[in-house]
């Protein structure tokens, strides 16, 4: 990693995020943890720094850093690069749907393309306003939070396996007000809610197949394995959530579940369901919907 020699009372704004760039390009590292190049990745943690939003550090890009900002700045940059450790732990918080969240290495880092479904409130698929809505694999709690927010009448239970990730989730319930409406909840997938209904399912279960596994780069080492790994072809929980989701659908209900790149393998397991694969304006992709009627004539195939 190059030092940056000027004199610490003359680095600007523009001078940081320039040296922050070429460093981090230098060094390959990979973003896909909520920005997808160095520039936006510097100008977050630069951010971090100053408490400043991308906005204002473009407003203020000839201003000067004091000393302790930018050795703040160039010990981020550092860990950074040197132990490939995504910028949402370096700062701890994320933004999900436009809602910041607590994060930190007992949970993934808020990334899915579900986010922009919430905005939407899942028109065209739901019929209704959801009352009840049921997030599975929970992690963070940002979905669920997120749906709370889109759906303010609803209440919302938010289940996972981890308890490290519930007490992450349970900090940003309690940040965003939601106790009396968002309920975090141990479970092994549906086991803590036999004979719960609800409205809208939403999962975004782990899904890495053992192949991606094996070959994610070093930022993903940092984030639990239980939270990415599902068995050979990723599908070990979604055949589960497949299967069990009409005992916990109301007669209107959808579910929509995120499986990334193991979408292939799903849709050549069972050609015969009709899986609604969303298109999202914002990128991404691997995220079906299904009905209940579709998943009650097609469950025998699960």
């Amino acid at each position: 990693m190059t030092e940056f020699t000027i004199n610490f009372e003359s680095v600007t704004i523009n001078d940081a995020l320039r040296w922050a760039v070429s460093d981090m390009q230098r060094a390959d590292v990979y973003f896909g943890h909520g920005t997808d190049n160095a520039f936006s990745e510097a100008q977050l943690l630069l951010g971090h720094v100053l408490d400043l939003d991308f906005a204002q550090l473009e407003q203020f890009r000839a201003a000067r850093l004091s000393t302790t900002e930018w050795q703040t700045f160039t010990q981020l940059i550092r860990c950074r690069i040197d132990e490939r450790k995504p910028a949402a732990y370096l700062t701890g918080k994320a933004y999900f749907a436009g809602l910041p969240f607590v994060v930190d290495e007992r949970v993934l880092v808020p990334r899915s393309p579900i986010a922009e479904l919430i905005d939407k409130q899942f028109t065209p698929w739901l019929s209704s306003v959801p009352k009840r809505i049921l997030d599975l694999c929970t992690g963070s709690g940002c979905i669920a939070i997120a749906c709370a927010h889109a759906f303010p009448g609803a209440e919302v239970d938010a289940l996972d396996l981890s308890l490290d990730a519930l007490a992450v989730a349970e900090l940003n319930i309690a940040m965003h007000g939601l106790s009396d409406r968002v309920f975090p909840m141990q479970s092994n997938l549906y086991d803590a809610i036999p004979r719960q209904r609800y409205d809208l399912i939403v999962t975004n279960p782990p899904y890495v197949d053992a192949e991606d596994m094996a070959d994610l780069p070093d930022e993903f080492q940092h984030e639990p394995e239980i939270g990415l790994a599902a068995g050979d072809d990723g599908l070990d929980l979604v055949r589960i959530i497949l299967r069990e989701a009409p005992q916990h659908l109301t007669e209107q209900g959808i579910l929509v579940c995120e499986v990334g790149n193991s979408w292939v393998a799903l849709a050549e397991e069972f050609p015969q369901v009709p899986f609604q694969w969303v298109t999202f304006e914002r990128g991404g992709d691997g995220v079906f919907v299904l009905t209940y009627a579709d998943l009650v004539e097609h469950q025998h195939s699960f």
